[in-house]
């Protein structure tokens, strides 16, 4: 079982009185840049056992009175369709769904802004769809020399050409579906237009990760650049920081990078800046409400395995190249982790060498390992599941669960009609067979019922999943991760 480490409730009034002390320092209007998932922040709750993952937005949600939020999209992005890979949704669509989730939060939300726009018709098909249900769409164009040009990034033709977003809160959070946004940039754009138009504002960055106060290769930071292997981001020592200060504290390339244009931008409008070092515009209080190191150090180490997984995983289907590789390598040399230091993957594995068919691995929350094995009527993963939910609803492992009447009919349309080579059920066959069970049979209901257990558990394959394992597992909120072995034609299922 998994030992809580991070205090919510402390984060919470923390991380609140932060946010309100730096917006009266600034008279009373402040962009506050959002690095990180606002919504769903699992990563966050994987590193920091007690961190919930709406933590942020539920902080925020106390301050909506005087709160808008913009959102910001990379037109190249949309032109890519690049996808949130959590989710599998386009950066355009996740717009859309930030804007509703922060309505339900009770958020004011209605901007959109564009950002390296150069006539993308991607962007321009995108900016009809905000129109038609009455999303306002801003554009702000590439500037040439940013950001080593400070002198034309900080003028009319550099942030002065962009267009001006209308606002009416004290506090405007500014974020994105995904990194390389231009977020920091849309800030800063707002402050220079503002002061044109006889407004004094101000900025801050809620960054959640890396943590500032935490050592450089502590397990959450490398954690952190673990998660970013494929960004070539990384993290170091701020070099403005130890310099004004005499501080050691951890920051990122591109904070340290974009440092230089906020410094001038601040001096050129109010004389000075009230920001010394990229750390010093940060309002993250994370580190001060860890309360237990070792659970931190342990979950944080757990998480680059599974990245490192997901990393060489990713690489078999190019979606990754050499230099995330060797960067997830680093990263597991410097933090000491090993997949053979946790349960759930030395055993799936030493289950694998014994075995020629694929084996799935799920680790309950009492820390039990229940294994799957791949077989005539089931893939590893769908015999892992049912097993899981056999074991936490105290039901004799030997009983089938799914009805042979009902998984029959199923079998058969797959081969039959379908033209699958195969009989085995996919997870997401599986769970329709066994809710169609739940119907009909007792211990049936009794497993289905136990669903909810799974959340949060970590599941681990002895090869790479199907798409459709892998989509229903997300959907029962689990940890997914497999070994870099291919599916054999063999073992092929459409």
């Amino acid at each position: 079982m998994t030992a809580q480490g991070f205090d919510s409730a402390k984060y919470l009034d923390l991380q609140t009185k932060a946010i309100i002390d730096r917006m009266k320092q600034f008279g009373g209007k402040l962009y506050l840049e959002v690095g990180g998932k606002i919504f769903d922040d699992l990563h966050a709750s994987r590193v920091l056992p007690g961190f919930l993952p709406d933590n942020k937005i539920r902080m925020l949600a106390t301050m909506k009175d005087r709160m808008e939020a913009i959102v910001v999209v990379n037109c190249n992005d949309i032109q890519k369709s690049k996808e949130r890979g959590d989710l599998g949704i386009t950066y355009d669509l996740e717009c859309l769904r930030m804007i509703d989730q922060y309505r339900s939060w009770g958020i004011k939300t209605g901007n959109v802004v564009l950002t390296m726009y150069s006539g993308q018709p991607a962007a321009d098909k995108f900016r009809e769809v905000l129109k038609d249900m009455g999303i306002n769409s801003y554009l702000h164009f590439p500037i040439h020399g940013y950001p080593d040009d400070t002198d034309l990034v900080v003028s009319d033709n550099g942030y002065g050409k962009n267009e001006y977003v209308v606002t009416t809160m004290p506090i405007v959070l500014v974020t994105a579906p995904g990194p390389g946004s231009g977020k920091m940039a849309v800030a800063l754009s707002q402050i220079y237009n503002d002061n044109k138009k006889g407004v004094r504002s101000g900025y801050a960055k809620f960054e959640t990760f890396p943590v500032w106060n935490l050592p450089l290769n502590h397990p959450v930071n490398l954690a952190y650049e673990a998660a970013t292997v494929d960004l070539e981001d990384i993290n170091l020592i701020d070099p403005f920081h130890l310099a004004a200060h005499g501080v050691t504290a951890v920051n990122y390339n591109r904070d340290v990078e974009s440092f230089p244009v906020l410094k001038s931008l601040f001096e050129k409008l109010y004389g000075e800046s009230p920001y010394q070092s990229p750390t010093d515009m940060g309002v993250n209080h994370v580190g001060f409400c860890i309360d237990n190191e070792e659970a931190v150090r342990i979950a944080s180490e757990r998480e680059i395995v599974r990245r490192y997984f997901r990393t060489y995983v990713e690489k078999l289907s190019n979606k990754v190249g050499e230099g995330a590789i060797k960067r997830i390598d680093a990263v597991m040399k410097q933090s000491g982790a090993d997949p053979n230091n946790f349960t759930l993957y030395r055993t799936v594995r030493e289950a694998a060498a014994e075995n020629s068919k694929a084996i799935a691995g799920i680790e309950l929350k009492d820390g039990t390992i229940i294994l799957g094995k791949r077989g005539k009527d089931l893939t590893a993963v769908s015999a892992a599941i049912l097993n899981a939910l056999k074991k936490i609803g105290d039901i004799d492992k030997e009983v089938d669960i799914v009805l042979r009447d009902i998984i029959k009919p199923v079998q058969d349309m797959r081969t039959g009609i379908l033209g699958n080579d195969s009989t085995m059920l996919r997870a997401d066959e599986m769970m329709i067979t066994l809710a169609i069970s739940a119907s009909k049979d007792e211990l049936a209901k009794k497993a289905l019922d136990q669903i909810g257990e799974l959340i949060g558990c970590d599941i681990h394959c002895s090869v790479t999943l199907y798409p459709q394992d892998m989509s229903i597992l997300k959907k029962l909120g689990m940890n997914v991760t497999s070994e870099p072995v291919p599916q054999t034609k063999l073992m092929y299922v459409h």
